[in-house]
């Protein structure tokens, strides 16, 4: 049973409370260009899912049906507790290995480019995990885990992982021990020194403390949040893919061959020497720490977050129906969503084509509801709720995008 869906109304509401509480305690922890692209990162998450056929799926089938060693029982509540044993298991290597090899920390990477901590950071997930996360979970199978099983206790382990995402829950005593807690996932989201690549468990800290990758909190030394070499950008496209993108530009720029394919599987930040010496990359000054944070007004900040609100409506309306969707409509409903992320991601960078990336947007969206309309995909119910999205959205990213302009100018004319 997948649990997530039920659980998405109440993961907005908390981060609401959680907001409402920081700002009662004086000790705010989100900022909203952040947060709506933390945000828009987990909406992408989930529509390169329902675009993207999971091979994983057809993999775990498989060896459930010729390959399990020892079935386990849906109706044996022991078998369950079993399960998610063996489950969070993998996701300790699964995770570990992300953040250790390269080619696998370019799809992770999302998770932890935030340099706030909050509740919106857990949403924060890859677009690209779809590709070869599967793979650490097939010996869940092999060890007789069935499909049902393992989709209830991924999703319950996923949901589990919300709350720890938080900086107002202190350290828990005993419970530190044994689970994985705010505390010290707190320290895995670091860049301080000394908790880099630590504490990957998801559910149980065990993991860590048996296999030497725990590091307890610090409560004395302030935490910085981040990557060592820092995104700075909003653009949710780029987040998905820089790491992939150096990974490759490396490899052309190498003058060793062995390099070009030991790019593959190196560890995470590893360079050919002759790349290093000739494109040295700063890394982040931890002694004089600055968020990324072009400012936004006030106002500005009310229409992103409505620009958001009328998305998230859109996916949700969308995501419901998905099972009544034919294929062209389901990458139309991507392409809608991607497109309008990264025309936000434009406008909270302070970009200053952001304005012909939205004209742009407007009109290769018309066309493509007036071409699945024309072609019969979707009918006229169906056109219409599109193009009245479009309008209103359109509507909302101009007012937004002139609220910006505006302040750039102000800006640049005060700094003159």
């Amino acid at each position: 049973m997948n649990f997530l869906p039920y659980a998405v109304p109440f993961f907005l509401l908390l981060i609401l409370v959680e907001i409402l509480w920081g700002h009662a305690k004086s000790n705010n922890t989100y900022r909203v260009n952040d947060t709506i692209n933390s945000l828009s990162l987990g909406l992408l998450s989930t529509v390169s899912k329902l675009v993207f056929l999971n091979v994983g799926v057809l993999v775990f089938s498989k060896v459930e049906q010729d390959y399990a060693l020892f079935p386990l029982s849906t109706e044996s509540t022991s078998h369950w507790l079993i399960g998610i044993v063996i489950y969070d298991f993998f996701y300790y290597w699964f995770h570990r290995i992300s953040h250790e090899r390269q080619i696998f920390w370019g799809s992770h990477v999302v998770h932890h480019q935030s340099e706030d901590y909050n509740l919106s950071t857990a949403l924060r997930q890859t677009g690209t995990g779809f590709v070869a996360t599967w793979i650490f979970f097939v010996p869940c199978f092999f060890l007789g885990m069935p499909i049902y099983m393992y989709v209830g206790v991924s999703t319950a382990h996923l949901i589990y992982q919300f709350w720890i995402h938080s900086r107002h829950i202190p350290k828990l005593g005993w419970f530190e021990w044994v689970f994985v807690s705010p505390s010290n996932h707190r320290v895995h989201h670091a860049q301080n020194p000394r908790y880099i690549d630590k504490n990957y468990g998801g559910l149980f800290i065990l993991w860590d403390r048996l296999f030497g990758t725990f590091a307890e909190e610090d409560e004395g030394e302030e935490i910085i949040y981040g990557l060592r070499t820092a995104l700075n950008s909003w653009n949710p496209l780029w987040a998905n893919v820089h790491i992939f993108v150096s990974m490759f530009r490396d490899a052309c720029r190498t003058t060793v061959t062995k390099d070009k394919i030991s790019m593959l599987w190196s560890r995470t930040g590893w360079r050919p020497e002759d790349v290093a010496e000739r494109y040295p990359i700063q890394k982040t000054d931890l002694d004089d720490f600055h968020k990324y944070n072009p400012s936004l007004t006030f106002a500005a900040g009310i229409t992103l977050v409505l620009q958001y609100l009328l998305l998230t409506v859109f996916h949700l309306w969308t995501t419901a129906q998905i099972l009544s969707l034919n294929y062209p409509v389901i990458l139309g409903v991507a392409l809608i969503q991607l497109y309008t992320v990264i025309v936000l991601g434009a406008v909270l960078d302070l970009k200053h084509y952001a304005m012909n990336l939205e004209w742009s947007r407007v009109i290769v969206l018309t066309l493509l509801l007036l071409a699945l309309y024309i072609g019969e995909f979707i009918g006229k119910g169906w056109f219409t709720y599109g193009l009245t999205y479009l309008v209103g959205s359109a509507l909302l990213m101009l007012i937004t995008i002139k609220l910006t302009n505006k302040e750039a100018v102000l800006s640049t004319v005060t700094e003159g």
